[in-house]
């Protein structure tokens, strides 16, 4: 396994953002995960999982202890069932799958990190969800001190929440199995109007399967949720703030500011969500409280591109990061009551 001291953890992450680690080791196989974290437990240390870096917010000062690169590979299909090793670069098991001629993970196409942080943050766009197709999770139990299979029933699946999310410290993530379907080369049904909009169909219907993946790739693209090295744009996080979800006595506080902010005649948009509540938009919210594309006049600044996503436009810190964040969660309270929750996990800071 290899291992570095003093190591840069900038680099592995989409920010590229952050200080260096006391100790990096990189794991290529299952064993070695397990035998590093137990390492790291016996001896009392620090330790930070490392996948795609695409969810971390790192501190300037670094982590002080040992940040564990997960890189192990497979890819392994079984008819229209899956197995990805935990290392597997999300983006491309999906380009995969869609080549096999299988359906449920097409529209999760370009989000980048690896298989392994999926089930963790429930990753979902454009109408899907990986609790949708996921079937188990094979984990280290650092509590058990012992490996696990979790079924889907007991994943705790919420929206962009898992049991995994709400324990960090107790799971680590070694498999994914997932459940597609082989619907002759189509896509699942379309459920998000906006790719339904630009496919020319009815949300429901299906298209192939590879031109819904493609859809998906240039809206992507265009709101700067690809990773493209030469673009800042794509600096970011993704989005960085979830979208909230708003009981009845919330939602009607919510839509009482948003009238007297903005006039009688606004529709916030509304989406039914578990439990009779209903979740709107953060990038509306953020938008409407004056954080429009590209506000910012420092290194890190809101995407030029879609309002959701901070960016480092190339010499920002993260407490530039921070800082904007900031501004954007209060200014949307101040406006609308709503305090906004960051998606990404912060090591060593916090929001």
């Amino acid at each position: 396994m290899q291992e570095l001291l003093d190591a840069p953890l900038a680099p592995l992450t989409t920010f590229r953002l952050g200080g260096p680690a006391a100790r990096l080791q990189t794991a290529t196989t299952d064993d070695e995960v397990v035998a590093a974290v137990r390492e790291a437990d016996a001896a009392g240390t620090p330790l930070l999982l490392v996948g795609g870096g695409s969810n971390l917010v790192v501190a300037d000062d670094g982590f002080p202890g040992t940040a564990l690169r997960i890189a192990t590979r497979g890819f392994h299909l079984d008819g229209a069932h899956l197995e990805l090793a935990a290392g597997e670069n999300w983006s491309d098991a999906v380009a995969r799958t869609v080549e096999a001629g299988l359906a449920g993970v097409e529209c999760l196409a370009g989000i980048p990190g690896s298989a392994g942080a999926t089930p963790i943050q429930n990753v979902g766009a454009y109408g899907q969800e990986v609790s949708s197709t996921v079937t188990e999770v094979v984990a280290y139990d650092r509590r058990a001190r012992e490996i696990v299979t979790l079924p889907n029933a007991e994943c705790g699946f919420a929206y962009r929440h898992s049991r995994f999310k709400a324990d960090p410290a107790r799971y680590v993530v070694l498999r994914v199995r997932f459940a597609l379907e082989d619907a002759d080369g189509m896509s699942a049904p379309l459920k998000y109007a906006e790719t339904a909009r630009v496919l020319g169909v009815r949300p429901g219907e299906r298209v192939a399967a590879a031109t819904a993946r493609e859809t998906v790739l240039k809206l992507r693209a265009g709101k700067g949720m690809v990773l493209d090295p030469e673009d800042h744009d794509t600096w970011s996080a993704g989005s960085f703030f979830t979208n909230p979800i708003l009981d009845d006595t919330g939602w009607a506080a919510f839509l009482a500011r948003a009238a007297e902010r903005l006039g009688p005649d606004v529709a916030p948009p509304a989406f039914p969500a578990e439990d009779g509540r209903t979740k709107t938009s953060a990038a509306w919210l953020i938008d409407r409280a004056g954080f429009t594309k590209g506000y910012g006049t420092g290194p890190a600044r809101i995407s030029g591109k879609h309002t959701l996503a901070l960016t480092n436009r190339g010499r920002a810190t993260t407490a530039d990061l921070l800082a904007l964040a900031r501004e954007v969660r209060d200014g949307v309270h101040e406006a609308f009551g709503i305090t906004l929750v960051n998606e990404p996990v912060t090591v060593g800071c916090a929001l």
